[in-house]
């Protein structure tokens, strides 16, 4: 594996990372009444997401146009913690709302 897909798999990480942690952090703000705090890490989230989005649709370009990729475990790792970030952001917006509408 050369540098730059290291680099690109472990931006990808990085960046879900982030939005999951954010994710979190606004379920925990939620769940004292802080709203606002909630919101904006969502925001912060979201945010996060787009870069790791913007990384794998780089990843996905590149081998559209025949740069093939070695597939390695660290490479499924990267796109695991995608999916977790995209899941958890999701579940974390639904778990404020119940927390709005019972607080």
């Amino acid at each position: 594996m050369n540098q730059q897909t290291l680099e690109t798999i472990m931006g990808l990480i990085i960046h879900s990372g982030n939005a999951k942690s954010d994710a979190m952090e606004a379920i925990t703000a939620a769940k004292a009444g802080n709203f606002g705090e909630a919101e904006e890490k969502l925001i912060s989230a979201e945010e996060s997401l787009v870069q790791a989005h913007r990384t794998q649709t780089e990843q996905l370009t590149e081998e559209a146009n025949g740069n093939h990729m070695e597939v390695t475990l660290l490479a499924v790792h990267s796109q695991d913690h995608l999916m977790t970030a995209v899941t958890f952001i999701d579940l974390a917006k639904e778990i404020i709302d119940l927390y709005k509408r019972i607080g």
